[in-house]
C-alpha cells in the first residue's frame, strides 16, 4: 500500500482500550480515505452483507480479508460480523445452517464457497444476568463455551489481535478501526488484544495462530505477545486434539510451511504439536530427517504456488517418519522383518500421535501405503516395477523416496531409477529389468530344495 495513503488513513485513529469498563471509541475511516473497495470482495460476501443490512441488521466485513487487502495480499475467505443472532442469520437465508457448540456461528453456502457470520460478542462480566446459562471457563481459564451477545466495540475487544479488528461497514463503506489495527498492520507487529497470559489460557490456540500469521504474513510477533508463549505452550495439551489438527493443516498446508515450522520450533510450539517427532529430531539421525522434513514443506509449499493438490498424507508421513525409523531399529535388532517392524512401527507412531492431533483414517491409510511402498520400491524384478507403477500410492511413495535421497538418509540411485522407468517406452522399460539381473531387483530367487530320490536296490 503507498505510504502516503496509510499516512492519511493512520491519521483518523487514536489506539483506545477498556479502561474502568469503558468501550474504546472507534476511528472511522471514510470510503475516501481507505483503499478497500467492493471490487476486492466476492459476490457471495456481498450477498451476505447485503441482505443482513436490508433486514435491518449491521453487517460488517470483518477480520483477516480486510487485514490482507491492505497489506496488499488476495484474501482467500471473507468473514462477516453483525449484531442478527445465529438464529436470525440462519432464517434470513436459505443455504446456512448454525454450527459449533464453543462459538455458535452461521455458514451460508453460495456453491462452493461458504461465507462465515458471527455475532457480535460480550465481554464476560459478572453482572451479565445470561453469563452462566452461555459462557463457561475451566478453572485452568480455558474458554469452554461462550454465546453471551454484545455489541461491535466489545466484539472488537474479543478478538484474538489487533491485525484482526478492523471492521468494514456495508452501509456506508467506511472502515471502523477499535484497536490500533492499521498501525500494527503498517508496522508490520503481531499485538495481542489483551492480558496474553490471560487470552492464552481462554484459548492455547492463540499461540498456533500467532505463530501462523507470522509465517504467512512475514510479521513480527510482539515480545509483550511472544514473550510467555513458550512457558505456556503445554496448554495445547488442553485443546482437543481434532481442532489441533485443523490447526496442523493451516499452519503446512496453506503455503508457508518451512516458515510455519520454524516458528513452531522458535516458540516451543513444536514438541506439543509432535512430541515424538520432536524428540527423534534431537537423536543421531536429526539433522538428516529435519532436512527431509523441510524439503518436504518446500516441495508442499511449491505445489500450492502451482495450484497443485496437496493431501495432509504427505506431510503427516513425513512429519511421523523419524519416529518410525526410530523405532524400527529396535524392532529390526529383535529379528522382526522388515514388513512387520514397519507395521508394529506404523502402529505405535500413529496410535501416539493422534493422543496430540487426531489423523482421520482416509489419512492414515494412505500413510501406511506410502510408508510400506518404500520397502517395495526396491523390487523390480520381473513385473514388479509395472505392478508397482498401477499401486494408486506409488506416485506419493515415489516422491517420498525422493525426499529420502535428497536428505542423504538414503543413497541415491533408486529415486533416478524410477523416475528413468517412468520416462521411458516400454522396450527401453525391459531393457532397464535385464540390466537389474540379479542385483537389486527384488534379490535371488530362492532355489527349490529337490528332493532326494529313494535309494533303489542295485
Amino acid at each position: 500500500m503507498p505510504r502516503k495513503l496509510l499516512e492519511r488513513m493512520t491519521r483518523w485513529f487514536k489506539p483506545g482500550s477498556p479502561k474502568n469498563g469503558i468501550l474504546p471509541e472507534p476511528r472511522i475511516i471514510p470510503r475516501d480515505q481507505h483503499p478497500i473497495s467492493r471490487k476486492q470482495i466476492s459476490r457471495a460476501a456481498l450477498d451476505v452483507l447485503y441482505g443482513l443490512h436490508k433486514a435491518g441488521f449491521d453487517a460488517y466485513l470483518v477480520g483477516g480479508c480486510l487485514r490482507d487487502i491492505l497489506s496488499g495480499r488476495q484474501p482467500k475467505d471473507f468473514d462477516v460480523a453483525t449484531n442478527a443472532t445465529p438464529e436470525q442469520v440462519n432464517r434470513l437465508f436459505k443455504r446456512s445452517r448454525i454450527i459449533g457448540r464453543r462459538f455458535q456461528i452461521v455458514h451460508v453456502r453460495f456453491g462452493r464457497e461458504v461465507i462465515e457470520v458471527s455475532t457480535f460478542r460480550a465481554m464476560n462480566r459478572d453482572d451479565n444476568p445470561d453469563r452462566d446459562q452461555h459462557h463457561a471457563h475451566e478453572e485452568t481459564g480455558l474458554v469452554l463455551r461462550d454465546n453471551t451477545w454484545g455489541s461491535i466495540e466489545e466484539d472488537a475487544l474479543r478478538r484474538d489481535f489487533t491485525i484482526n479488528a478492523l471492521y468494514y461497514n456495508i452501509a456506508d463503506f467506511t472502515l471502523h478501526d477499535f484497536a490500533g489495527s492499521i498501525n500494527d498492520i503498517e508496522n508490520q507487529v503481531i499485538h495481542l488484544i489483551g492480558d496474553p497470559q490471560t487470552r492464552f489460557r481462554e484459548d492455547p490456540v492463540r499461540m498456533l495462530r500467532a505463530a501462523r500469521f507470522s509465517a504467512k504474513l512475514g510479521f513480527h510477533i510482539d515480545k509483550a505477545t511472544a514473550g510467555p508463549i513458550p512457558d505456556m505452550a503445554e496448554l495445547l495439551l488442553q485443546v482437543p486434539a481434532a481442532r489441533l489438527f485443523d490447526e496442523v493443516l493451516k499452519l503446512f498446508l496453506s503455503g508457508h510451511a518451512r516458515h510455519s515450522y520454524e516458528q513452531l520450533r522458535e516458540l516451543d510450539l513444536f514438541r506439543f504439536l509432535f512430541p515424538e517427532t520432536h524428540q527423534a529430531l534431537q537423536g543421531e539421525h536429526g539433522e538428516t530427517w529435519e532436512a527431509m522434513l523441510l524439503a518436504a514443506m518446500d516441495n508442499t509449499d511449491r505445489r500450492l504456488e502451482l495450484n497443485k493438490p496437496v493431501t495432509p498424507a504427505f506431510i503427516y508421513a513425513v512429519l511421523l517418519w523419524p519416529v518410525i525409523q526410530q523405532r524400527m531399529g529396535g524392532y529390526l535388532s529383535s529379528g522382526l522383518p522388515p514388513a512387520q517392524a514397519l507395521h508394529k512401527s506404523a502402529t505405535r507412531a500413529l496410535n501416539n500421535q493422534i493422543k496430540h492431533t487426531a489423523v482421520p483414517r482416509r489419512f492414515s491409510a494412505v500413510m501406511r501405503e506410502m510408508w510400506e511402498l518404500q520397502l517395495r520400491l526396491d523390487k523390480r524384478a520381473g513385473k514388479r516395477a509395472d505392478a508397482l507403477m498401477e499401486h494408486p500410492r506409488f506416485r506419493a511413495a515415489y516422491d517420498f523416496l525422493l525426499l529420502r535421497e535428497q536428505a542423504g538418509e538414503i543413497k541415491p540411485g533408486l529415486g533416478d531409477w524410477w523416475t528413468r522407468y517412468q520416462e521411458e517406452d516400454e522396450q527401453s522399460r525391459r531393457q532397464m529389468i535385464s540390466q537389474l539381473g540379479n542385483q537389486g531387483g527384488g534379490g535371488r530367487k530362492r532355489r527349490r530344495r529337490r528332493r532326494k530320490k529313494p535309494a533303489t536296490d542295485n
